[in-house]
């Protein structure tokens, strides 16, 4: 981004946000953008646009001041899905296989990773020495080691980092999380926040096989270890294989329990123990447990995470949500809304109060205003955020693959357990390195 450009990018008004996300992109969209000259907008590139990074990039594309250059996927059949999507719309965007290839262009200012996750930490720490904003799913990282040498690379290269929990965008979150920090709800002892995924079926196994034309498996692969390609480790499914990701610890529990550390205004606990397995499907394809109960131990109250396959009848009949349960009373919180119900007659109850805006647009447009206004702190997401929360995901996992109560040094940012010290640090093959922190 050329002086210019910089100097209107910090000091334009404020952006303009579209309502509702859409998988497409009406061309409605893109009227307001003749609003705004050309050389004037930030220029952004998507990296992984299967999923998330596709709906990410779609949020950020309602805000005039947005513009899409470029496009990379290893799996070229995406790729030209989503080049035809915008053609139809008439933006017209380079397209790479090689997300350093899309780095080298110095007609980006910042960029989109929505790779999977064992990606995330060598992406967003190569784009940030590449001088680009960065856009990063979550969870962030794949270890702990990877959070820390994330949230390192951001402050080596001073860029602006949003991490995608878009949840810390939403008002009612906001809204729900000043109710606790009142202290109507008395003492709070135990927090619940949970994921019930009754649309998650099991995973029948498949034998390997040649990657689908157009798919550079190799490219896929990265740092994770050598496999044959196997069409339930690829696009959606790598959650369940540690190898990629953490399973529904580290996807859905960085969203929810990040509010549940919000609302007690916690750092890291004294202890953390996990039980669980492959309780629903046993015999099927997946690695993560379908079926998970882990405790966090603070001074004074304790954390509980659960998530259990196959099921939608969580607590409180929400198949996913955080609970306050204080002497007063309980708040539950989830993406809908929240309410309190009251302990007895020691307080009045809290009516459900709705959700009225949408997070992903909200959170886009907050990383747009912050890549104009180079106020890090305005970030609603930073990356020390998205760090702390994942590896406080982690943690749960640790606890659990090692099968042992564990207890946390803060002061030397290790567990005391040595064997749960080994899952500290991702092991990198293929010659990728985990960045030095």
């Amino acid at each position: 981004m050329n002086h210019s450009r910089r100097n209107f990018i910090r000091t334009t008004a404020a952006l303009a946000a579209g309502t509702g996300l859409a998988g497409g992109l009406p061309a409605s969209l893109y009227a307001s953008h003749g609003k705004v000259a050309p050389s004037d907008r930030i220029r952004v590139g998507a990296i992984g646009i299967n999923g998330m990074g596709w709906a990410d990039l779609s949020a950020m594309l309602k805000n005039p001041q947005a513009q899409c250059v470029a496009l990379c996927d290893v799996d070229k059949n995406v790729l030209e899905k989503r080049t035809a999507e915008l053609a139809k719309q008439d933006i017209k965007v380079k397209t790479y296989g090689d997300y350093r290839k899309l780095l080298e262009d110095k007609d980006i200012d910042a960029v989109i990773i929505g790779t999977p996750d064992h990606w995330h930490c060598l992406v967003m720490t190569d784009a940030c020495a590449a001088g680009k904003d960065v856009y990063v799913e979550k969870p962030i990282g794949n270890s702990i080691a990877e959070c820390r040498a994330m949230v390192a690379a951001q402050q080596r290269y001073g860029r602006m980092v949003q991490v995608g929990q878009w949840q810390r965008s939403q008002q009612h979150f906001k809204d729900a999380v000043d109710f606790v920090h009142s202290g109507k709800l008395g003492k709070i002892r135990l927090v619940k926040a949970w994921a019930y995924q009754g649309w998650m079926k099991s995973i029948p196994k498949k034998p390997d096989s040649a990657p689908p034309p157009g798919v550079d498996y190799t490219m896929w692969l990265g740092p994770a270890r050598q496999r044959p390609f196997n069409p339930n480790r690829f696009h959606f499914n790598f959650r369940w294989f540690w190898d990629y990701a953490g399973g529904l610890m580290t996807d859905w529990g960085v969203h929810l329990l990040d509010y549940a550390l919000l609302g007690m205004q916690a750092e890291m606990p004294l202890s953390v123990m996990a039980s669980g397995g492959k309780f629903a499907y046993p015999d099927d394809a997946a690695e993560t447990p379908d079926t998970l109960t882990t405790v966090y131990a603070f001074d004074g109250f304790n954390i509980q995470w659960e998530h259990a396959n196959g099921i939608d009848g969580g607590p409180y009949r929400r198949d996913h949500g955080i609970a306050f349960i204080g002497n007063n009373g309980t708040l539950v919180l989830d993406r809908g809304g929240w309410e309190v119900l009251p302990e007895g007659d020691k307080m009045e109850a809290v009516p459900r109060r709705k959700s009225v805006d949408n997070g992903v647009e909200q959170h886009t447009k907050n990383f747009l205003e912050v890549v104009r206004s180079r106020r890090a702190a305005d970030l609603h997401a930073p990356i020390q955020a998205g760090a702390h929360i994942a590896v406080f995901a982690q943690m749960g996992d640790i606890a659990y693959r090692t099968g042992q109560k564990l207890y946390w040094e803060a002061d030397k940012d290790r567990f005391k357990e040595a064997e749960a010290n080994h899952y500290l640090a991702a092991t990198y093959h293929n010659g990728y390195h985990l960045p030095k922190a």
